[in-house]
C-alpha cells in the first residue's frame, strides 16, 4: 500500500499522515523533513536552501530520488507537496487543504513563531516551490485533478481526517 498526502504548508499533511500511519500500520515518511535535513546538513535555513534550489535543480532531484526509494519500498504514507504527481504507483493520492488563516495559526503554533512570521515563511516557501515545480517539472500546484481525495482540514480535526482517509482506502 502506498498513500500520498500532499497539501500546502499548515494543511495538516504531517499530522494526519502520522495518525493515518498508526491507524493503517504503515510507515510514515515526510519528504519535507528530508528537505529540511538536507538544508541543515548544508548549514542553511529552509528559506536559504529553497533559494539555492531555485537556481540548481540538483536539490529537488535528490529529494525526488529519496522519495522514489521510499515509494519503492512500499507499505508507506508519503507526505510531500509533489508526491501525488511523482509517485505514479500510489494506491491512493490525497490532497489536504485549509484556508490561509487556519494554516497561519497552525504553522505559528507548530514553529513557535508569530502569525506574521508564519505568513512570510509560508509565502516565500510557496512562491519558491511554484517557481521550481513549474520550471523543473512543468507542474502547476493549483491543478489537483490527479488526486483521488481532496479534504478541507479546517472542517475536521486530524483524527477525523485520518478516519476519512482510512475509510476511503478500505473501499
Amino acid at each position: 500500500m502506498i498513500i500520498t498526502l500532499s497539501g500546502p504548508p499548515g494543511s495538516g499533511t504531517s499530522t494526519v499522515g502520522k495518525k493515518l500511519a498508526k491507524k493503517l500500520d504503515l510507515r510514515f515518511v515526510s519528504i519535507g523533513d528530508i528537505f529540511r535535513q538536507m538544508a541543515k546538513e548544508k548549514g542553511m535555513t529552509l528559506d536559504q536552501f529553497s533559494e539555492m534550489a531555485e537556481k540548481d535543480p540538483h536539490f529537488d532531484k535528490e529529494v525526488d530520488i529519496r522519495q522514489a526509494e521510499e515509494a519503492n519500498k512500499g507499505h508507506v504514507i508519503l507526505d510531500s507537496r509533489l508526491s501525488g504527481w511523482l509517485v505514479r504507483n500510489a494506491d491512493v493520492k490525497v490532497w489536504l487543504k485549509a484556508p490561509l488563516d487556519i494554516r497561519l495559526k497552525r504553522v505559528s503554533k507548530r514553529d513557535k513563531i508569530t502569525e506574521e512570521k508564519a505568513f512570510i515563511e509560508i509565502t516565500l516557501r510557496e512562491e519558491s516551490e511554484k517557481k521550481r515545480y513549474k520550471k523543473y517539472y512543468n507542474i502547476t500546484l493549483d491543478n489537483i485533478a490527479m488526486y483521488d481525495l481532496v479534504i478541507d482540514t479546517a472542517k475536521w480535526d486530524a483524527n477525523q481526517v485520518a478516519d476519512l482517509v482510512a475509510k476511503a482506502v478500505s473501499k
